[in-house]
């Protein structure tokens, strides 16, 4: 395959991206939704970054580990914990970088 042909790809890759993904937003911002459907829509980041992250802690390296053995679900309790009592996020994330660290340290991982 010549190069010309992977970037062609590639770039019509990109513009199928962002006419799929751009059309609808630019419509709906467009028009006065009501609050319950707003309200709705703001749940979105929350939940993909849920899904994200989740996968990553109950398995991290695609391999499940026990849960009292897992620095990574160990440190997400303690980042939860640190949110709840401060409600910093910049706070909570410090506090889970160290605690993931001292946890790895003690459980390995």
């Amino acid at each position: 395959m010549s190069d010309t042909t992977i970037w062609a790809v590639i770039v019509g890759m990109a513009v199928a991206n962002f006419a799929i993904r751009f059309v609808p937003i630019a419509v709906v911002s467009r028009m006065d939704l009501p609050r319950p459907i707003l309200r709705w829509l703001s749940f979105i980041p929350i939940a993909v970054m849920g899904a994200l992250v989740a996968g990553a802690v109950v398995r991290p390296a695609g391999r499940f580990i026990v849960p009292w053995l897992n620095p990574w679900l160990l440190a997400t309790a303690v980042t939860a914990l640190a949110y709840i009592k401060t409600r910093s996020f910049l706070g909570a994330t410090v506090i889970g970088m160290f605690a993931f660290v001292v946890i790895r340290g003690i459980v390995g991982g």
